[in-house]
């Protein structure tokens, strides 16, 4: 929902933090879940340590709406879903996530998400949904070479998703 994009950017920053740059994470540096690459590929420069340390939430705010939120069709979901598919899109790459909801939608599993997708998930119960996504989700991060690593944070962060997305649909 159209609405949902704020407190969805807000609840997302809150799990990816601040800036990091872990030996075994493949991002790289990383500030408020921005990768060096994502960001100079978004502004079509290089970027150096200094300018990531210096990004604000009112700096990736445009690049989260325009490459992630608008990529899942955040403002044609149900609340809730919205922000849980945004969350998997952020983390995951939009691809995976798209993939994702049609794995939880029972639907071809082809990472567009065109009408047949939209329509099957205004079909669907919003809660229902949500877990069924949230699900799939965690199974797939559990099959990734770098779970060991951080496969406690992730689980951590799918089950609060989960919490919070199920909350915005109760709203």
């Amino acid at each position: 929902m159209m609405e949902s994009f704020d407190a969805s950017l807000k609840a997302l920053i809150k799990h990816e933090g601040g800036f990091v740059n872990h030996p075994k994470d493949p991002g790289g540096i990383t500030n408020l879940g921005v990768t060096k690459k994502t960001w100079e590929s978004y502004t079509g420069h290089a970027a150096n340590e200094a300018e990531m340390r210096a990004l604000t939430v009112a700096k990736v705010a445009p690049l989260y709406k325009t490459r992630y939120w608008k990529t899942v069709r955040g403002d044609d979901l149900p609340a809730g879903v919205d922000y849980c598919v945004f969350d998997a899109c952020v983390n995951s790459g939009p691809y995976k996530a798209i993939k994702l909801l049609q794995d939880a939608l029972g639907v071809v599993r082809d990472g567009v998400f065109g009408a047949g997708t939209l329509g099957s998930v205004r079909q669907q119960d919003p809660v229902s949904l949500i877990s069924a996504f949230t699900s799939a989700r965690l199974d797939f991060l559990k099959g990734l070479s770098t779970w060991d690593t951080f496969g406690r944070g992730w689980a951590r962060r799918v089950k609060e998703v989960e919490v919070k997305a199920k909350a915005m649909v109760e709203k």
